[in-house]
C-alpha cells in the first residue's frame, strides 16, 4: 500500500487521488442568480444531505486549484443567497456535464445545455424542468476552509420546496431508486449509475468551450430522434465540420442507400440520417454523427 501525505505532493495531484477515493459522490446540479439578475447553472459532486429537520443539504464551489480563482455559483450565492439543487439522472447527464463548461460571466448555462427553465416557487433562481427532483433551498451560510487553490466554501442550504416528478415514485409515494437512475462523480471523467449499467465515461467539456445547444442547427436541436444526452455530447464540439469533411462522408454506402430511398421524402431523409448519427453517437464518434448529419 501506498501512502500519500498532501503536503508532499502538488494540490492537483492530491486533488485525484482525493476524487478518486471518496467515491461514487452525488452531484448538485445548483441553479443561482447575481443581484443583475443573470442566471448561472453548474454541478457540483462535493454534495450531501446533512439534516432533515431542519433540512440541510451542504455543496462546496471550491477555489480552482490551478489559478485559485473563484466560481460563478459562489459569487451568486454570495449576493443573493438562494439556490436550487437539482437531482442528476441518467437523461440528464451529458447536459449537465456541457452545463459545467466555464463560460463566461452572464452566460446563461440553461440554454448552453438546452434545458428548459421554469420559475421557482420560494426563490429567485429558476429550476430545470427536465430534472426528476429539485430543492429550492434558502442559504444560510458559506463558510470557506481557506484562501488557496482547491479550497472549499460550503454552501449551507435549508430546503424550503422539494419538487419530485411522479415518474421516479412507487405506488406507496416513496422514491424508487430504479426509477430515479441517478448519477454520481468518481475520479476522472468516471461517473456511477444507481440502475442497470453502473459504469461509464463522458468526455469532459472543452477548456475551449463546446458550441452549446443553443448554437445546433434548428433541424438538429428539435429532432423527434436525438435525445437530450445526443445533443449535449453534439454540442460539446469547438467548430462543425467544413464542407470538405462533410463531402468525403457523402458516398457512404448508407447515406446513398438513405438518400436513394427518400429522395422524395425530405423528412424521413432527415429522420434516418438523424437514427444513423445516433448510432455513431452511441459508439462514441461525435465527428462522424456531425459529418452525417451535416449531409
Amino acid at each position: 500500500m501506498k501512502t500519500f501525505y498532501p503536503g508532499e505532493l502538488k494540490t492537483s495531484e492530491f486533488h485525484a487521488l482525493l476524487q478518486g477515493s471518496v467515491a461514487p459522490r452525488p452531484i448538485a446540479f445548483a441553479s443561482t442568480i447575481d443581484k443583475e439578475g443573470n442566471v448561472n447553472l453548474s454541478p457540483f459532486s462535493f454534495f450531501n444531505l446533512f439534516s432533515t429537520n431542519p433540512p440541510i443539504v451542504i455543496f462546496s464551489p471550491s477555489r480552482r486549484v490551478r489559478d485559485n480563482t473563484t466560481k460563478h455559483t459562489l459569487e451568486n450565492v454570495l449576493e443573493v443567497p438562494e439556490t436550487v439543487i437539482h437531482v442528476v439522472n441518467f437523461d440528464l447527464v451529458e447536459q449537465m456535464s456541457l452545463a459545467s463548461t466555464e463560460y463566461e460571466k452572464g452566460v446563461n448555462e440553461f440554454v448552453k445545455a438546452g434545458l428548459t427553465s421554469v420559475p421557482s416557487e420560494k426563490v429567485k433562481p429558476p429550476r430545470v424542468k427536465e430534472a426528476p427532483i429539485a430543492m429550492e433551498c434558502r442559504v444560510n451560510e458559506v463558510k470557506a476552509l481557506g484562501d488557496q487553490g482547491g479550497s472549499g466554501n460550503l454552501v449551507i442550504c435549508e430546503v424550503l420546496a422539494l419538487h419530485v416528478s411522479e415518474d421516479v415514485m412507487d405506488s406507496a409515494g416513496a422514491i424508487d431508486p430504479n426509477k430515479l437512475d441517478a448519477v454520481a462523480r468518481l475520479g476522472g471523467a468516471w461517473y456511477s449509475r444507481a440502475s442497470g449499467d453502473s459504469l461509464f465515461q463522458i468526455p469532459k467539456p472543452l477548456r475551449t468551450k463546446g458550441i452549446g445547444v443553443d448554437q445546433l442547427p434548428e433541424s438538429v436541436r428539435i429532432s423527434p430522434v436525438l435525445t437530450g444526452n445526443n445533443l449535449g455530447r453534439l454540442a460539446n464540439v469547438e467548430e462543425l465540420p467544413s464542407e470538405e469533411e462533410v463531402n468525403e462522408l457523402s458516398h457512404h454506402p448508407a447515406i446513398l442507400d438513405i438518400k436513394r430511398r427518400f429522395v422524395n421524402d425530405p423528412e424521413s431523409f432527415q429522420n434516418h440520417l438523424h437514427e444513423l448519427a445516433k448510432e455513431y453517437l452511441e459508439k462514441g464518434d461525435v465527428e462522424t454523427a456531425w459529418r452525417v448529419l451535416m449531409q
